[in-house]
């Protein structure tokens, strides 16, 4: 009797190869193939053949029944913000995160909670119901209606949720879970990915909204194979430093809401508590202005943000001088220190310059251009900014401010927070005034360094 040929899939894309080699012949990572059962590449060979169609009738767009979307609230807010709203119900959401960052502890409190006025099941693959217990009685939570399970057989799990029809499904983590035709152990590239995709299926059909736990990797990515992120509806990071109390979660991927909406959390003694106001915690500055400090305001997802950029600029000890940022893109600092030196007439050459954004915040958009050369200019020159002076805008190559998106509304969450002073891009100045602040609208890098 012949041998089944081996497929191997590739760890990155989820590709399948007929033959084992070093670089993946669909994405060209290198090193990501492994073996997987034979029937994988005898599914693959057979594509389209030999299937008669599913029956289902081909509708225009017109005829499409279009329905109000329904909503579950988790009782957290800021998670609601970051799903864009709440649970959709057959929606399939992913949370990932270092270890001990808080995504067991949060999902335990949102079940918990829910199990009070709806049917709630948390299939745990890592730790005993009786750890689930200790946990929740140790934070308070009201856990006497919340159904638990123990299993990482996806079959049994689906056939258990089919029984006791549960509108909310956590499965934790993800990693753990295994398919019985699939002969590979759990947390491979075959296993992660038949998991997710059985659970989504029973999502879809059922209407059960669905929580998967995510590890990720050395480099902060979900670990498993990338079509996971393709398979499920929501994609969220929780981040936070072990000596950092406040968590952060942002969404990368929302089939039902914005991307990169931003939620805050603080890890307490009970638990994930939710920070309504997150420009306040990020603006806990000395009493005295200090030189390399200044406020921007970012737009996260649908509200604006306020956090605080430092810079400092230092003689360099060594042959080259160190560019480095935590917070912003390295790449964009080296060439925002080029249009400062060209078009400001201010040289670092031969210093070094560390930028950071206070709190661990990671800032995305080139809102930060003006603050970050103006924070430092200012300890270059050794010069404090004002307290109460806010700036954002796009520095352009040719030392140009350009506009930003929702310019106004970062300008009121500024006023909100009592800062008196705002540099603006000038097509970005209000044309109704703002109560109690002095906007300077400027067009070139010049006119701004000419403001501090």
């Amino acid at each position: 009797m012949a041998k089944p040929k081996s497929a191997f899939t590739c760890s990155a894309c989820g590709g399948l190869s007929s033959k084992w080699s070093g670089q993946c012949p669909d994405c060209g990572e290198w090193d990501t193939l492994a073996e997987a059962p034979a029937d994988l590449l005898q599914s693959a060979r057979k594509g389209f053949s030999g299937y008669a169609g599913s029956g289902a009738a081909v509708q225009s767009m017109a005829e499409v029944a279009l329905e109000a979307e329904e909503r579950l609230g988790t009782g957290m807010g800021e998670l609601d913000r970051v799903l864009g709203g709440g649970l959709v119900r057959g929606s399939v959401a992913l949370i990932g995160g270092d270890p001990g960052v808080g995504k067991s502890t949060l999902l335990l409190q949102v079940c918990c909670t829910l199990s009070e006025t709806m049917k709630v099941l948390y299939v745990t693959g890592e730790e005993s119901l009786r750890q689930i217990t200790m946990r929740a009685r140790r934070l308070g939570l009201p856990d006497r209606k919340l159904l638990l399970l123990g299993e990482t057989q996806v079959e049994a799990i689906c056939g258990t949720a089919a029984r006791e029809r549960p509108q909310v499904l956590v499965i934790d983590s993800i990693q753990t879970m295994q398919v019985a035709d699939i002969q590979a152990a759990p947390g491979g590239v075959s296993q992660v990915r038949e998991s997710a995709a059985a659970l989504t299926r029973f999502a879809k059909q059922s209407g059960t909204a669905v929580f998967l736990v995510g590890h990720v990797t050395k480099a902060g990515e979900l670990a498993g194979p990338r079509v996971l992120e393709h398979i499920i509806d929501v994609v969220c990071y929780l981040e936070g430093g072990s000596d950092s109390r406040f968590r952060i979660m942002r969404a990368v991927k929302n089939r039902f809401g914005a991307v990169n909406e931003l939620g805050v959390f603080a890890m307490t003694e009970n638990g994930m508590k939710e920070i309504t106001n997150p420009s306040a915690i990020f603006l806990s500055r000395p009493e005295e202005p200090m030189p390399g400090s200044v406020v921007l305001a970012v737009w996260e997802g649908s509200r604006p943000l306020l956090v605080e950029l430092q810079a400092l600029v230092d003689d360099s000890p060594a042959d080259y001088a160190r560019r480095l940022a935590v917070g912003l893109d390295q790449n964009r600092l080296a060439m925002l220190l080029a249009v400062l030196h060209r078009h400001g007439g201010i040289v670092s050459a031969g210093r070094d310059v560390f930028v950071n954004v206070v709190g661990g915040v990671r800032v995305v958009e080139t809102s930060a251009d003006l603050p970050l050369l103006l924070a430092v200019a200012s300890s270059l020159h050794n010069t404090p900014l004002p307290s109460d002076l806010v700036a954002f805008g796009e520095v352009g190559l040719a030392g140009e401010i350009r506009p930003v998106p929702n310019g106004r509304e970062r300008l009121r969450e500024a006023a909100k927070h009592g800062f008196r002073r705002a540099i603006v891009p000038k097509a970005n100045a209000p044309r109704e005034k703002i109560p109690n602040m002095e906007i300077t609208p400027v067009r070139h890098l010049r006119e701004a360094l000419e403001a501090i």
